[in-house]
């Protein structure tokens, strides 16, 4: 149930239009949602993203797992995480279907997509994916809204799937879990600098090594205690200052495979989407 704190109203709604949620590309796009708007939903992500080069808001673990499943795909141009749907659209949409539109406290609210994906593929250059964990569509309420939502983009001759936690590779889950742990706050500070170019020259000093085997060897040569490096460079990797295959098991990765990213625009983009 909505609190007094985090009630989302009409006015709420034309303010955000009038911000510019939902429009834009690439680095300028503004998602409808953010992590702040529903604080109420648990694990939720703020991850730069290296195609758009701005961080992306993402509501859950799935959608964290379906956002990096796609940066890592080449055909991907761009990705608009909570992108919003036409409201007048919807609602009419609805009321063909003899479906009950979104609402709350009497006013209808604006439906969204989780991913609005652009490719270079010719024959799809744009889809759209929503993520839902499968025991969800358990809800008949949750699987009505679905089905809108897919009529929208049929109307709008854009693919539309429906992606669960089902269809999500092990490895890529076991990574994600890996991560981002529930004890890791999305406001932690950022690492020093010095630390991060401290790993990145151990990383090229040792690229045969995976991940484990060089923290094992800093922190006896450091004196430091047990799992400290494994804690910073999952942090480094969370944060997505460095690249990586997220196929590959976070045990089996070597650190050679790791590909620096740019420190001071991530930084700013983390900055910008704080204010």
């Amino acid at each position: 149930m909505a609190t007094k704190k985090n009630l989302i109203s009409e006015a709420t709604f034309l303010k955000w239009i009038k911000e510019g949620r939902g429009s834009g590309q690439n680095e300028e796009y503004r998602p409808w949602l953010t992590v702040r708007d529903l604080p109420s939903l648990g694990r939720v992500h703020r991850v730069f993203g290296h195609k758009s080069r701005r961080t992306h808001h993402l509501l859950s673990d799935l959608e964290l797992s379906v956002f990096l499943l796609l940066e890592w795909l080449p055909d991907v141009t761009q990705v608009r995480e909570q992108f919003p749907l036409d409201r007048t659209l919807t609602k009419q949409l609805a009321a063909d279907a003899g479906i009950k539109h979104p609402a709350q406290n009497g006013f209808d609210h604006f439906m969204s997509s989780d991913f609005l994906v652009d490719s270079s593929n010719e024959e799809t250059p744009r889809l759209v994916f929503q993520a839902k964990y499968a025991s969800a569509l358990d809800d008949e309420r949750t699987v009505e809204k679905l089905e809108l939502e897919r009529r929208y983009w049929m109307e709008k001759g854009v693919p539309w799937y429906l992606i669960t936690d089902h269809q999500i590779p092990k490895e890529v889950s076991k990574n994600v879990n890996w991560l981002y742990p529930a004890s890791r706050s999305e406001e932690d500070d950022e690492l020093a600098s010095e630390q991060i170019e401290f790993y990145q020259h151990q990383f090229t000093q040792n690229p045969n090594q995976t991940i484990i085997s060089l923290c094992k060897k800093l922190d006896t040569s450091y004196g430091l205690n047990a799992g400290e490096s494994l804690y910073e460079i999952r942090r480094l990797l969370a944060k997505r200052y460095f690249e990586f295959d997220i196929f590959t098991p976070i045990t089996k990765l070597k650190v050679g495979a790791l590909r620096a990213s740019d420190l001071s625009f991530i930084k700013e983009a983390y900055r910008v989407s704080n204010q």
